[in-house]
C-alpha cells in the first residue's frame, strides 16, 4: 500500500527545535538541568556594573519578602540600605545591555512589571504554550501534553491565591477540556474553588501546593519546553516549572508513546483518571425498526406466505416471517428508545427491500466459531505499480471499488454485468418510464469504469449498503459523492484542511464520516455541503473512523496512538482506549455493538469492551502493519488484514469450554507437532498447504506494455478461494513470515502467537489491503500483487 503520508510533514503552525542559543538563559549562560529537572542558571559575566546586578537581586528580595536572604547579601555585597525602584535600576544599565539579550534585569523587570501586574499574563502566556505544544512534533506531543497539566492547575490557583477569581474561571473555562480525560476527577473538585480561602481549605489543592508533581520526560523534550520559556520570556511558567515540578529525564531515543507515561504524578495519589472518564453512560443498543418498515415488510412476506401457486416461495416467504418476528423481539429488547436514535430521512422503498434481503441472509447464513470457520475469497490486484490506495467492496458483494494515486477511481462488477451509464446529451423531459431511461444508458460491454474528479491521491472509499452511491476522499482536501447509477460525480465535499486519509458510510446511509490530517473527523450529510460535526481531540493524523451500528457513534483511530468514540449528536468524545505502542490504521466493531477492535504500526489487534473502555485482548501473530479488521456477524470471530500477506483468524469470545472442544485440540497437538517441521526461513518460495485454489481468474482485455504505470485497463483480478481452515504450516508458538530489512533482503521474523489466533491463510505475495465479512458470513480479502 502506497504511503499515505509521504511527502507530508507536520502541520506548520509553528517551529519546535532545540535552541542552542544562550539567549533565553537567565543570566546569559546555558541552561543547566539538576537530577529532577529544576531550572539552574549559570553566573556569566556581564558588561554591566557588578554592583548594579547585586542591587537589583537585593531588590528583587525585598519585593519578595526574602528577609534572610536580602539581609545576608547585602552584608556580603556591603551595599548601602537606600531605597531604589527596579525600574530605576533597570534604567541605569546601557540600552545595548537591556535588549534582545535576555539579561537578569530584563528578566526580573519583565516578571515584575509586565505579568505580575498583568491580570491576563497567566492566560495569555498559558494559551501560547498550548498552541506551541499542538504545533510540536508527535513524538513529544505526549510527554509534553503531561507537563502541561501542572502548569494549568497551579496558574489557576494562583490566580485564586491572587484574588483574581473572575480571571481564574475563565481561566478554567477556558482549557479545562484539555484535561478532561486523564484528570476529570481532580478537574470536577479544582472547578468548585471559587475563591482563596476554597483553595487554602481545600484538600486536594492543598495537595497540589505542598508536593512535586512527577513528570517523566525524554531529554530533547525537556529541553524544547525549557527553550520555549526561556525565548518567549514566560517567567510566570518557568516559576512554576521550577517550583511544583518534578521532571525525570530519561536517556535515549526511545519515544514516550502516552500521556499515561508520561504522567508520574503525586505519589498516593491517583494520577490516571481514564477509567473516571470512561464510564460516562453510553447506549449500545441496535436500532429501532422503523414502523412503515416494519409494517410494509410483514405486508409484504405475508402477502407471498399466502399464495398457492408456488408452495416454494410460500415456504420461504414464512420462513421469512419466523425470522422477522425474531428480529422484532431482538429490536424490542436491546433496541435504542425511537428519541435517542438519530434523525435519518423518511423511509423509501429500497429500505423495505434491503430488510427483506437481510432477513434472506440471516436463513441462509453459517454460524461461525472456533471449530467451523469461515471460507475466504482472495481478490488480488495485478499490476498496480504500487499505486492503490485503499479498496471497498459493496455489501452485496457485487461491486468493488479502488482508489488510484493517479487520482481516479476505478470499480468494478464482480457478476461480469456490462457498467452502462447514461449518455450525457439527452434530455430529462423525455424520460417518462423505466424504459425510457434504460434506452439512455451507454451501449458499452465493459464490466469496469473509471471514476474522475479529484485532483490528488484517492485514500479512502466506501460503498453505501444500497449499492447506489460511493464515497470517495483524497490528497485533495475533499470528500466525493458519486452516483453508481449514472457513474457521476454528485456532490464534492469541502471542509478539512489538510489531506483526508479516511472516509465511511453510516450503516443506514445518508449520513458519512471523514478523517484527516487536520487532526479532524468530520460528520456529513449527503444532502449538505458543509460539516455537521466536527470530532477535535487528537494530538496528530486520524487516520481511520468507523460508524457504531446504531449510527449513534464514531470511532476513530489516529497517529497519536489512541482510538476514541464520539457521541454523533453532541460531538463529544465519550470513551479514550490507550494501550497502542504505535499508530492506530484501522478500527471495526462488532455487529452487536458491544465490543471494538483496534490495530495498526504497532502489529498488534487490540480488543476492547465499549461499554467499560477497558482492553480484553492483545492479539499478536502478524509480522507487519495491520491494515484491515471485520468481525463476523455473530461477533465471535475476528479477521485481519496485514501487510505481513497473511489474513489471521482470531476467537474474540473464549471460553473453557470452546478452548476445550475436540476439534481445538487436534489443532493445538497438530501445531506441536509440526512445529519441528518448519523452515527457519518459513513457506519456500511458490509453495502452498491447504489452499484450495482455481475459483477462477478474470483478466481485463488491453494490457499495457507500460512497466511504470497502471493505466485503468491494465488492471488484473485475480479470484482465489481458500476453504475452511487447512492452513497446517502454522507454527504452534512462533509466526514465520518474511519480511524485507532495510537493504531489502528477504528475513525471516518471528512472533510469539497468541492463542486466541485460529488460522492463518498466506498469500502469494500480496499484502492484504481490505478484509470483510458479509451477511452469510464469507470472508472477503483484497490486495495487490508486489513484486519481491
Amino acid at each position: 500500500m502506497s504511503s499515505k503520508r509521504s511527502g507530508f510533514s507536520e502541520i506548520p503552525e509553528a517551529t519546535t527545535g532545540v535552541n542552542n542559543n544562550n539567549n533565553g538563559a537567565a543570566s546569559g549562560d546555558a541552561q543547566q538541568t539538576s537530577g529532577d529537572g529544576v531550572l539552574s542558571t549559570g553566573t556569566g559575566g556581564r558588561n554591566a556594573s557588578q554592583k548594579h546586578i547585586e542591587k537589583i537581586v537585593l531588590q528583587y528580595l525585598k519585593s519578595k519578602g526574602y528577609k534572610d536572604a536580602e539581609k545576608a547579601l547585602r552584608e556580603d555585597a556591603m551595599l548601602d540600605t537606600s531605597e531604589t525602584t527596579l525600574a530605576d535600576l533597570a534604567n541605569a544599565f546601557p540600552a545595548s545591555e537591556v535588549g534582545s539579550d535576555a539579561s537578569v534585569p530584563s528578566w526580573i523587570l519583565f516578571y515584575n512589571e509586565a505579568e505580575q501586574g498583568n491580570p491576563d499574563a497567566y492566560s495569555q502566556s498559558y494559551k501560547e504554550l498550548r498552541r506551541w505544544i499542538d504545533s510540536s512534533l508527535d513524538v513529544y506531543k505526549h510527554e509534553l501534553y503531561a507537563a502541561s497539566y501542572p502548569i494549568f492547575v497551579h496558574s489557576y490557583m494562583d490566580l485564586l491565591h491572587r484574588g483574581l477569581y473572575e480571571k481564574a474561571s475563565e481561566f478554567m473555562e477556558l482549557y479545562s477540556s484539555d484535561h478532561m480525560v486523564f484528570h476529570s476527577k481532580d478537574i470536577g473538585v479544582l472547578v468548585t474553588l471559587k475563591t482563596k480561602t476554597h483553595a487554602e481549605e481545600n484538600e486536594l489543592a492543598k495537595l497540589y501546593r505542598e508536593n512535586k508533581y512527577g513528570i517523566r520526560m525524554t531529554r530533547v523534550g525537556f529541553e524544547l519546553l525549557l527553550s520555549f520559556l526561556q525565548d518567549h520570556h514566560y517567567t510566570l511558567l518557568m516559576r512554576t516549572v521550577n517550583q511544583h515540578l518534578n521532571i525525570r529525564t530519561i536517556d535515549g531515543t526511545a519515544p514516550i508513546s502516552s500521556e499515561a507515561e508520561a504522567d508520574v504524578g503525586i505519589t498516593g495519589h491517583t494520577q490516571n483518571q481514564l477509567d473516571h472518564f470512561n464510564s460516562q453512560e453510553i447506549l449500545l443498543g441496535s436500532v429501532p425498526l422503523d414502523a412503515f418498515v416494519r409494517d410494509e415488510v410483514e405486508r409484504t412476506l405475508q402477502s407471498e406466505a399466502g399464495r398457492r401457486v408456488k408452495d416454494s416461495v410460500s415456504s420461504e416467504a414464512s420462513g421469512l416471517l419466523d425470522t422477522f418476528s425474531k428480529v422484532k423481539q431482538d429490536s424490542n429488547i436491546n433496541g435504542l428508545p425511537l428519541r435517542e436514535a438519530i434523525p435519518m430521512p423518511p423511509p423509501r422503498g429500497i429500505e423495505v427491500e434491503q430488510q427483506i434481503a437481510s432477513l434472506k441472509a440471516i436463513r441462509k447464513r453459517i454460524s461461525l466459531g472456533p471449530a467451523a470457520l469461515p471460507s475466504v475469497c482472495m481478490y488480488t490486484m495485478h499490476n498496480t505499480n504500487s499505486t492503490l490506495n485503499c479498496t471497498a467492496v459493496s455489501e452485496d458483494l457485487s461491486l468493488l471499488a479502488g482508489g488510484f494515486s493517479e487520482s481516479y477511481v476505478k470499480i468494478w462488477s464482480l457478476k461480469h454485468e456490462p457498467m452502462r451509464g447514461f449518455a450525457s446529451n439527452f434530455y430529462p423531459a423525455s424520460v417518462n418510464s423505466m424504459e425510457d431511461a434504460e434506452a439512455l444508458r451507454e451501449k458499452t460491454t465493459n464490466d469496469c469504469r473509471k471514476l474522475i474528479g479529484h485532483s490528488g491521491p484517492v485514500f479512502g472509499l466506501d460503498i453505501s449498503f444500497d449499492s447506489k452511491y460511493l464515497i470517495s476522499a483524497s490528497e485533495d482536501k475533499t470528500a466525493r459523492l458519486w452516483s453508481l447509477d449514472t457513474f457521476t460525480n454528485v456532490v464534492c465535499y469541502k471542509g478539512h484542511n489538510y489531506p483526508i486519509w479516511d472516509v465511511s458510510f453510516a450503516p443506514q446511509g445518508f449520513y458519512f464520516a471523514t478523517a484527516s490530517h487536520d487532526r479532524t473527523a468530520r460528520l456529513w450529510s449527503c444532502d449538505h455541503i458543509y460539516a455537521l460535526r466536527i470530532f477535535a481531540g487528537h494530538l496528530s493524523d486520524v487516520n481511520c473512523v468507523r460508524f457504531h451500528p446504531n449510527s449513534k457513534y464514531v470511532v476513530t483511530g489516529s497517529s497519536d496512538k489512541t482510538v476514541r468514540l464520539w457521541d454523533v449528536q453532541r460531538g463529544s468524545c465519550v470513551r479514550v482506549f490507550t494501550g497502542h505502542t504505535g499508530s492506530v490504521d484501522t478500527v471495526a466493531i462488532s455487529p452487536d455493538g458491544r465490543i471494538m477492535a483496534s490495530a495498526g504500526e504497532d502489529q498488534t489487534v487490540n480488543v476492547w469492551d465499549l461499554g467499560s473502555g477497558r482492553r480484553m485482548d492483545a492479539l499478536a501473530g502478524h509480522t507487519g502493519p495491520v491494515y484491515s479488521l471485520a468481525f463476523s456477524q455473530e461477533g465471535t470471530l475476528l479477521l485481519s488484514g496485514s501487510a505481513d500477506e497473511t489474513v489471521r483468524a482470531w476467537n474474540v469470545k473464549r471460553s473453557a469450554s470452546a478452548s476445550d472442544h475436540p476439534i481445538i485440540i487436534n489443532r493445538r497437538i497438530e501445531k506441536q507437532g509440526l512445529q519441528h517441521d518448519q523452515e527457519e526461513g518459513g513457506l519456500r518460495e511458490g509453495e502452498t498447504h491447504g489452499i484450495n485454489e482455481a475459483a477462477g481468474q478474470e483478466t481485463q482485455k488491453n494490457k499495457t506494455s507500460s512497466p511504470t504505470v497502471a493505466h485503468p485497463d491494465a488492471m488484473d483480478v485475480d479470484t482465489t478461494v481458500q476453504s475452511k481452515g487447512t492452513d497446517k504450516h502454522k507454527s504452534g508458538s512462533l509466526s514465520d513470515s518474511k519480511k524485507r530489512d532495510a537493504a531489502g533482503v528477504w528475513k525471516s521474523k518471528r512472533v510469539a502467537e497468541s492463542e486466541a489466533l485460529l488460522e492463518t491463510w498466506r498469500t502469494k505475495s500480496t499484502p492484504v489491503y481490505n478484509v470483510t465479512m458479509s451477511k452469510r458470513n464469507l470472508a472477503v480479502a483484497i490486495g495487490a500483487f508486489s513484486l519481491s
